[in-house]
């Protein structure tokens, strides 16, 4: 007998992640591909100018201009795509996406990959709304930066799994700066046998422990989501104790449709659907 197939389900980070989420939910309660969930679940986010860690209206770098990355994996196949210091597009994990179904690399940056957005149909857009114009003007007389990452693992009713993240990355960053969001392995990481995860927070540590691929490791080595994510962060914080005092937080969904999250923050807000709805977990509120 075949084994019985877990019902669809989606993680995603932070508060805006319930957005995400129910998005990426409807298209897996239509039948849909958890890849096609992923990336219907982050554009909603890449488009909203209220989030400004993402996409349209994220905080730009020192020079005042927007550059995004993101990445996407799928399950099944095991491919990938990503895009890094993408300017002028406001749906960058969908440009991802066609570097994984159109041309045969991993990742595309810069001039080449807004060149390579153009040709695939995408229109240049401004991304800078006056909101974040304005934050850039204050930032210029008062340091400070800070951001967050969309991540969503979404999980299929053929029990198949995808992941992605985007991200406008660190604000105020050097220009060229690029973190772990679109680095398969280290901002996420998928494999359909086991489960995926998604990293946030400060991108330069996340890459330095290729984040999501050990939380998928230890999830393989028998680590309920939640576990795989704790102790990610405990073996980041036992190389790097004064990574206590940043930002670094993890997702997980197994391919039996667990989640997980840890976090170096006492809060970490993320969502989760299931069929029966939408919950938010991980915050005081929740």
């Amino acid at each position: 007998m075949n084994a019985r197939k877990p019902e669809p389900a989606v993680i995603a980070t932070w508060k805006f992640g319930k957005a995400a989420a129910e998005a990426a939910g409807e298209v897996l309660r239509a039948g849909g591909r958890a890849l096609d969930a992923v990336e219907a679940g982050i554009n909603v986010v890449e488009l909203d100018p209220k989030v400004t860690s993402v996409g349209y209206g994220g905080r730009p770098n020192a020079e005042g201009i927007v550059e995004l990355d993101a990445a996407i994996m799928d399950g099944p196949s095991h491919n990938a795509g990503a895009v890094a210091a993408l300017r002028n597009i406001r749906r960058p994990i969908s440009v991802a996406r066609k570097v994984m179904e159109q041309t045969p690399h991993v990742m595309l940056a810069d001039d080449g990959a807004l060149r390579f957005a153009v040709l695939q149909g995408f229109p240049e857009e401004e991304l800078l709304t006056p909101q974040s114009r304005l934050h850039w003007e204050e930032w210029r007389l008062k340091a400070g930066t800070t951001h967050d990452t969309i991540g969503l693992v979404a999980l299929d009713a053929d029990g198949n799994l995808a992941a992605g993240c985007s991200t406008s990355g660190l604000a105020y960053k050097l220009p060229g700066r690029v973190g772990d969001s679109p680095i398969i392995g280290s901002g996420l990481y998928v494999d359909n046998d086991v489960g995926g995860a998604a990293a946030t927070g400060v991108g330069e540590e996340i890459m330095k422990f290729c984040a999501g691929f050990l939380v998928v490791e230890f999830m393989r080595s028998g680590c309920a989501p939640d576990e795989a994510c704790r102790r990610t962060i405990a073996r980041i914080l036992a190389k790097t104790p004064a990574n206590k005092d940043i930002t670094m937080a993890l997702i997980a969904l197994s391919r039996d449709g667990q989640f997980g999250a840890a976090s170096t923050r006492p809060e970490f807000p993320h969502a989760v659907w299931t069929p029966a709805g939408v919950q938010m977990r991980g915050s005081a509120e929740s």
